[in-house]
């Protein structure tokens, strides 16, 4: 336990610190989007310093037996698939951030409101959406997607749309398919195990995080096919 708290006290004063870097960033894009990646790299490695826990990732194997696992089975970091991703701590969107090049996120708006951070968070193009605007609020957020993308950036999305705890199987929101049927993008899914190590609440464990990516689903794979695969491996 005094481990947890230790790694709270510190991953705390990380942030406070990293706070001036983040306003004199908001200057420029490039810069903002340095000192954003340097913070969740800093979480990453107070993680594996202080909570002892360090992260794999793992990608699909282009084939099995000399037969493709899956037609363009491929990792596709480039863009041109929207990455869905489970979601169980801070710990993968730090690891998908720093991995996953040029990359955003959709996140709630309620998140831009917080000093500092949110002003970074929105300089460096991360998406916010309004859930309580349904339909016509969808519309907007492809339009905002789609120029991201074709501005050369890749989208990460957790469609569960919250965290969740080891074993627990979240249903997924149906905005992911209409963002993947509404841009012609096939779906990489991406699972992980980090909620055993990262838990929403509670002790900290030490250990290795896993994140898997698994093979392309297409655009028009249906919501248990996608959640299939992120819970493949995922705790």
């Amino acid at each position: 336990m005094l481990r947890t708290i230790a790694f709270k006290i510190i991953l705390a004063l990380h942030f406070i610190l990293w706070s001036p870097l983040l306003l004199i960033g908001l200057i420029s894009n490039r810069l903002n989007r340095f000192f954003v990646l340097s913070c969740a790299s800093g979480v990453l490695f107070w993680a594996r310093i202080v909570a002892g826990i360090k992260y794999q990732i793992h990608y699909p194997p282009h084939e099995e037996n000399g037969v493709p696992v899956a037609p363009n089975g491929n990792i596709r970091l480039d863009g041109k698939s929207i990455i869905a991703a489970k979601h169980m701590s801070i710990l993968e969107v730090a690891i998908l951030s720093t991995h996953v090049r040029n990359s955003f996120f959709i996140i709630k708006r309620e998140l831009l409101w917080i000093p500092i951070y949110g002003w970074a968070f929105w300089r460096m193009g991360l998406q916010p959406v309004n859930r309580a605007r349904g339909a016509t609020n969808m519309q907007k957020l492809t339009h905002a997607v789609a120029k991201k993308i074709m501005d050369g950036k890749v989208l990460i999305i957790f469609p569960e749309g919250t965290r969740a705890k080891p074993g627990q199987k979240v249903k997924l929101k149906r905005g992911l398919l209409f963002l993947a049927h509404e841009l012609k993008l096939p779906i990489l899914p991406v699972g992980t195990d980090s909620g055993k190590f990262w838990p929403k609440h509670g002790r900290m464990h030490s250990g290795t995080a896993n994140v898997w990516f698994e093979p392309l689903l297409p655009c028009n794979a249906s919501l248990d096919e996608i959640a299939e695969s992120i819970n493949r491996h995922s705790a």
